[in-house]
């Protein structure tokens, strides 16, 4: 398997995951030669990401009017593995690999159904102020659920 420069111990960061959102490959998704496109796990990306955010309380947060903070996507990249077909089924995993002063770095790996790992990714997301589009810190209890996956009691 091709290694991605931002994973050192592959066994081991594959095993941290925990998080996920079932997927299924639609034929809109793919190339003329049934391949999924290469610009749709950006798409997988963000909808796991998303729902990772809601799983912790972020995104219910961020989306309420009263919110003095946004999340933005500062960068991304993927590392293709093995191809991916029309009409399979894979789980997006999604963490949080390591948390900063403002930003996050969020891993990803699309795993399918008989566990080979089709592509992996990795992003960085910033909390910024809505006035200033400044970054904006990290409480300890943010940085807190990013990292533990706990859901916060809204």
């Amino acid at each position: 398997m091709a290694k991605a420069a931002y994973i050192n111990d592959f066994h081991k960061w594959e095993q941290e995951f925990e998080f996920y959102l079932p997927v299924k490959v639609r034929f809109s998704e793919t190339d003329m030669f049934g391949n999924l496109n290469n610009t749709v796990p950006f798409i997988y990306f963000e909808e796991s990401r998303v729902e990772f955010l809601k799983s912790i309380g972020f995104m219910q947060s961020w989306t309420r009017p009263e919110s003095k903070t946004i999340p933005v996507v500062a960068d991304l990249q993927c590392d293709f593995l093995k191809q991916i077909y029309f009409d399979e089924q894979l789980k997006i995993y999604v963490k949080a690999e390591s948390v900063g002063i403002s930003s996050a770095y969020i891993h990803y790996m699309g795993k399918r159904e008989d566990g080979s790992i089709g592509f992996v990714g990795r992003g960085a997301i910033v909390q910024i102020s809505k006035k200033t589009g400044k970054g904006f810190p990290w409480t300890e209890q943010q940085k807190n659920l990013l990292i533990n996956n706990e859901k916060i009691g809204i």
